[in-house]
């Protein structure tokens, strides 16, 4: 469903859920991840039903995921970067 219109940019290597995924630079977390394939990025937290990006813009809060240890971040607003480890958010998560 998804595919990049344009490959250009250095190759960077992220990781989603302990699996190795490939981003360009200038992706952002949610573009990188629905690139590779990943359609779930959390599980609400009542009935721990899948969802995933929606707006791609910062306002739906949908692509919620845990980066490098940091839960709550939204996924379609921070870049890529090499070496990122990204888990899904699973449930709700305490405000720090």
């Amino acid at each position: 469903m998804f595919r990049r219109v344009d490959e250009a940019g250095a190759v960077l290597r992220l990781e989603f859920e302990g699996e190795a995924v490939l981003a360009r630079e200038g992706d952002s977390v949610a573009a990188a991840l629905l690139a590779a394939g990943a359609r779930a990025f959390r599980d609400t937290a009542i009935s721990a039903s899948p969802r995933g990006p929606y707006c791609m813009m910062g306002v739906c809060f949908e692509c919620l995921v845990e980066i490098d240890g940091i839960a709550n971040r939204q996924a379609c607003m921070v870049p890529a970067a090499d070496g990122m480890k990204i888990r899904r958010q699973r449930g709700a998560r305490e405000a720090a």
